[in-house]
């Protein structure tokens, strides 16, 4: 994905997405200066609340896939992923709120990028643990994240929170083997930098695909957590299997466009800056929208073509300053990180853009919304009609 070359995806870009999108800095990128700066003590981060009108609920599973063994993995060894599920929730005052990521990955992900292991403490999400589900009728649709490479499930927790604060249930899973992971035996995982295991967006399709049947398993009220611990009152039988999206970023967004070509289970895509590669050459027929930074159909012929294969609804959308990471986490926790090691405003713009990050904030929060409220819910607002005055920085691109 390094695309000097191409003027676009820079490798000092890549370090911007690295941090608080859960990536390990590039193989052969030199670390600035201040990035060996720390502050006097762990700072916490913050992310934002959530909009809707409920408040959230979260759950980790670990899943193993007994039909896909994984020789990156060792002998013997099954494919292994941790997901996370969040939903609407009741009665959350008894439950303790999710961390962002868990400590020991977090260490990992800090020092890949050169920062001390302690430099900062995960932010706290509106997620909460075990909570029971809150059911208003009728079943609830669901919503599949994939990450970006050398990354991990909760770098679009901004978006994630969101949807189930408006009665979604969203699963976000590690693609094990390119995330930062911690399984419940206390094993921890890293991104491998073995290019023999590689994993491509094809891989990641065939996680979610698994993933998706996980999801039925739940929904029949048959739990697929490998070690069995409790679910939250509630979840089983609460999701609509006949309303799934998926969202993604990068190569995640890449992975959603292969599992609806492969899987009519999902009923609408959204990609955030996905390069599209290896180029997609067959029609999807379903909703698909593009949230374009970097990875532009006037810049990438891949972006373009896979354009050109959209048969149904379809929409681009691009937000005037935005970077490649402009659409997850990063816009909220790099800015406060900035302040920790003491970059410079030049130095910030060059990881998250000159997308103002309140703006960015705003933008995570309505555009996904809106277009799962469309597609899944049949819910028509005007947002995705047209360019906004509410929005003026996010052009409609034709």
């Amino acid at each position: 994905m390094n695309r000097d070359s191409r003027g676009g995806l820079t490798r000092r870009r890549l370090m911007g997405a690295a941090l608080a999108a859960g990536a390990a800095v590039p193989l052969g990128v030199a670390r600035p200066a201040w990035a060996a700066r720390t502050a006097p003590g762990p700072a916490r981060l913050i992310l934002p609340v959530p909009t809707g009108p409920y408040p959230v609920g979260t759950v980790s599973l670990h899943l193993v896939d007994p039909t896909r063994p994984d020789p990156a993995a060792g002998p013997a060894r099954h494919r292994e992923l941790m997901a996370s599920v969040w939903y609407p929730a009741r009665d959350v005052r008894r439950y303790p709120r999710a961390p962002w990521m868990a400590a020991e990955p977090l260490r990992e992900l800090l020092t890949s990028a050169g920062f001390a292991a302690d430099a900062v403490s995960a932010p706290f999400t509106a997620g909460h643990e075990g909570a029971p589900v809150r059911r208003t009728g009728g079943r609830l649709p669901v919503v599949v994240f994939s990450h970006g490479a050398h990354d991990h499930r909760s770098d679009a927790t901004v978006v994630v929170q969101e949807l189930a604060s408006h009665g979604y249930v969203v699963v976000t899973v590690d693609h094990t083997g390119d995330a930062f992971s911690e399984f419940p035996d206390g094993r921890v995982v890293v991104p491998l930098r073995d290019p023999q295991h590689a994993l491509g967006p094809g891989d990641f399709a065939r996680d979610i695909r698994f993933v998706l049947d996980c999801v039925e398993d739940l929904d029949a009220g048959r739990s697929p957590d490998a070690e069995q611990r409790p679910l939250p009152a509630g979840l089983c039988g609460a999701l609509d299997l006949h309303r799934i999206g998926m969202f993604g970023w990068s190569k995640g967004g890449t992975a959603t466009a292969l599992v609806m070509i492969e899987d009519r289970r999902v009923r609408a895509g959204l990609s955030f800056d996905g390069p599209m590669e290896p180029t997609v050459t067959t029609d999807l027929d379903r909703p698909f929208m593009m949230m374009t930074a970097v990875f532009t159909r006037a810049e990438d012929p891949s972006a373009a073509e896979f354009w050109s294969h959209l048969r149904g609804w379809r929409l681009n959308v691009q937000a005037d300053g935005a970077v490649h990471s402009s659409y997850c986490d990063n816009q909220v926790l790099i800015p406060q990180l900035a302040k920790v090691v003491g970059m410079s405003d030049e130095e910030l713009h060059g990881w998250i853009g000159t997308l103002d990050p309140a703006r960015a904030l705003r933008i995570q929060q309505a555009y996904p919304l809106a277009f799962f409220d469309l597609h899944l819910r049949h819910r028509r607002g005007h947002l995705l009609d047209g360019p906004s005055t509410a929005f003026p920085e996010v052009r409609f691109i034709p």
